[in-house]
């Protein structure tokens, strides 16, 4: 694998869910983990169902899209529990996408927090996501990919945390935007 191999990192910036509508969500396009060559933007709906498609469209516009060759969200949400649909982000980008946690998600919380909250559809695209891989100190899943090439792609893009960079910076940005200074952890 080449080690300037491009990569795009996707996070959200931080939100009210009480007064705003819509998230800010930022891609950095990096070459491995060395140097980021790409700076993109978005914004979805608060719990809302239009992730996929924003995200898609996103990348699919960029002119960098040619050379991407994979596609690292910061889990499976953005804004809350706008669930990003990682087969069909897949479909209409044709390219691999690698869902990255730090801890295994709590499942069955998440299971009822949308019941609650009359979103259970949106548990069924977190299940249709697949199997929870352990990989390079990380949890993921993935589409388009098989999970020991996307432990390479995350070693190789890992050089200053245990986060790959283009995730770790996408989060920098957006969190900087949204607040005037960035915070938290990727």
């Amino acid at each position: 694998m080449k080690e300037e191999i491009r990569l795009i990192g996707i996070d959200d910036a931080p939100f009210d869910k009480f007064s705003e509508k819509e998230c800010l969500v930022v891609g950095t396009i990096y070459r491995g983990g060395n140097y980021m060559d790409g700076l993109l933007s978005t914004k979805v709906k608060i719990d809302g169902d239009d992730a996929t498609k924003k995200v898609a469209a996103m990348i699919n516009k960029c002119k960098f899209k040619k050379q991407l060759r994979c596609i690292m969200l910061d889990g499976i949400a953005l804004a809350g529990f706008n669930v990003i649909d990682i087969n069909e982000l897949h479909r209409k980008t044709r390219m691999p996408v690698i869902v990255i946690m730090r801890k295994y998600p709590r499942i069955g919380e998440m299971e009822k927090a949308l019941h609650k909250l009359k979103m259970g559809n949106k548990m069924e695209l977190i299940k249709k996501a697949g199997e929870i891989h352990k990989a390079a100190g990380l949890h993921i899943q993935v589409c388009g990919i098989n999970v020991s090439k996307a432990e390479q792609m995350i070693k190789l893009s890992k050089t200053h945390s245990n986060i790959p960079e283009p995730l770790r910076i996408a989060h920098i940005i957006a969190s900087g935007i949204k607040e005037g200074q960035s915070r938290g952890r990727a």
